[in-house]
Formats: structure tokens, sequence, C-alpha cells
């Protein structure tokens, strides 16, 4: 039997390829199956788009009688999960399109994409991008949705106390990146909303002074509070998630404001669409017919809970252990 090796370029604890990873590891003991993990060697202070090249080299290279499950656009990769979506339509979607990255990212995703024995999409929006985009067959490419750990409501009176906040609705966004998840959008819809809420904005971001004076202009009620380590005591708290993304593969964001009784509203452009109802899901991030439906959730005790348990149920069946048994799926049909 091959050797399961694992391609990740970066070496880092936290993220969601690493968290990714570690959901398999209780599956991979359970079918015995060895494993081992590939990091680049390539020097940090090289440019990211050399980097992408030397892994890529570095791993083809050596790659002999291994089995490669790879995580990272690589031209000899045996399964690869298209988690990261599609560069070259994501690309489109940027303002700045010249960076070399961007042509070697999509130099290696096509040749990625055809050599693949097999692809994990983790929506049909990244399937059906894959197809489109590089004429790769439908067979060739599965479906497997993100799964997360089901926890428990988190106390928050302390987040409360911190923040000054009292019995207000309080919506939410999490995420770092804001221009390309929405967060101006956001802060749009919030603006023409009737009631009168707390909007709490948790993520990192170079810009931000720019989003707190456009958050003071449109005379928003908002809380940047940067990264959280505690970002579970805040879905707890929140009443509603608003992530009006331009472009998002499958956001486990959904999936966790989901599991913590949020109503949710994202974009279609965000593959975790796929499993709410259609009056949740905004046409593109400046659809503003999502403030009525925000409104009435709002205005209505009744229909804002019951909204909270559906999510609830659905999320359910996105556990972790679901991904991997479905992952594993994959990789015994095609390691042996």
């Amino acid at each position: 039997m091959k050797k399961l090796t694992f391609l990740r370029s970066n070496k880092t604890k936290f993220g969601g390829a690493e968290n990714y990873l570690s959901r398999l590891e209780d599956e991979l003991r359970k079918s015995h199956i060895k494993y081992k993990m590939v990091n680049s060697t390539a020097p940090k202070f090289l440019a990211s788009w050399i980097k992408a090249l030397w892994f890529n080299i570095q791993v083809c290279f050596t790659k002999k009688n291994s089995f490669y499950f790879s995580l990272e656009r690589i031209s000899c990769a045996d399964i690869y999960r298209a988690g990261d979506g599609v560069h070259k339509e994501f690309v489109k979607r940027k303002k700045r399109k010249t960076n070399p990255l961007n042509i070697v990212y999509i130099f290696l995703e096509k040749k990625c994409f055809n050599n693949s024995k097999k692809i994990i999409a983790n929506s049909n929006m990244i399937k059906q991008q894959i197809i489109q985009t590089y004429n790769i067959p439908a067979d060739k490419i599965v479906v497997i949705y993100n799964g997360i750990k089901i926890k428990p409501t988190a106390k928050f009176s302390n987040i409360k106390k911190e923040f000054g906040i009292n019995n207000e609705k309080i919506i939410l966004y999490v995420g770092s990146g804001f221009e390309r998840k929405g967060v101006k959008e956001a802060l749009h819809i919030v603006s023409r909303l009737k009631q009168k809420v707390k909007f709490i904005i948790i993520g990192k971001e170079k810009k931000l002074n720019y989003y707190k004076k456009l958050a003071n202009s449109l005379h928003v009620d908002a809380i940047f509070t940067g990264p959280r380590s505690d970002v579970d005591k805040f879905y707890s708290m929140a009443d509603i998630f608003l992530f009006p993304t331009h472009y998002e593969p499958f956001s486990n964001v959904v999936l966790e404001a989901m599991s913590f009784k949020c109503a949710v509203f994202t974009t279609m452009q965000n593959g975790a669409s796929e499993i709410l109802k259609g009056e949740y899901i905004m046409k593109q991030p400046e659809d503003f017919s999502v403030v009525n439906k925000i409104d009435y959730l709002l205005e209505n005790e009744n229909a804002l809970n019951l909204t909270k348990e559906e999510n609830f149920k659905t999320v359910q069946n996105f556990t972790i252990e679901e991904n991997a048994k479905k992952t594993m799926k994959v990789i015994n049909e095609y390691l042996h």
C-alpha cells in the first residue's frame, strides 16, 4: 500500500486547513492508516509566488511511492481538496490582478485539477466553478461539506459588561479581511434597519480606521473587537449573524453561528449558503432587500426563535465526524 502523505505548505497551529486535517486523525487511527505531513522547506524571506513554485517542485520531485492528499495547488496531487476554491474565479473579483502570485496559482491550479485522480469540493458552487473554468469532468469531483464540532452555549455575561451591552438585539459578523467578506456592505445594511441594534464586528483588519469612520458616518452602533479567542461567547449572545461575503468556498463561520442558534444571512457567493433556506440568501453583498427580512425577525420574537431552532437542527448534519467519514471513504477508494 502506498504511503499516505498530507501536503500543506505552511506549518501553523491554527487555520481552516489545519483544523480540517486534525479532524481526520481519529478516522485514520480507526482505519489503521499510517500517514505523515509534509510542509514547505522554502525560506520565509522568499516572495509568495516563489514559495508556491518551490513547494510544488519539492513534493513532486520527491514523491516516489507516496500517495498525496493535498490542500495546496500541486501538479502531482492524487487527491486535492479545493478548500480555497477556484483562484481564477476569485481573481475576477479582485481589483488588483497583476500580482505574480495570481499567475502562479492559476498555473498550478489548472495542472492540479487536471492531474488529480479525485477532487474534493466543499460546496456545489465550487464544483460547478471547477467544471466551468477548467472543463473538468463532473464525476471526478465529489462534494463534501465542511463540518464543525457542536459546542454548548457559552456564558457571555462578562462580554456584555466589557462592551456595555444591555438588552439590545445583537447582529454579529466574524471574519478577517473585511473588504472581501463584506463588512462595508454589512454596515450599509445595518444602517438601513428600522430596529436599533448593536452590531459587533470581530476580526483582524489593516484598514480598521476606515471601517470605524464608515460606521460613524452611517450612524451604526458598531463595536469593533479585533481578533478574539472567545468568539463562542459572541455567537451565544447574538441574535443574527450577517456575512455578506464577495467570495467564500464554504465559510465555517456560518456553521458556527447556526450551531449557537443564530439566524444567519449570507450571499449566494458563499458555498455555505447551500444549506440555508432561500429567504436567508442574498443575491450579492449589496442585496439590500435583506433589510426587510432582518427587520421582520427583529420585530417578531417567535419568528426569530423559530429560525434559530431550525438552524440548530440543520447544523447537526454537518459535524466533523460526518466530514471525516466521507473524506476517508474517498481516501480508501484511491489509496489501495
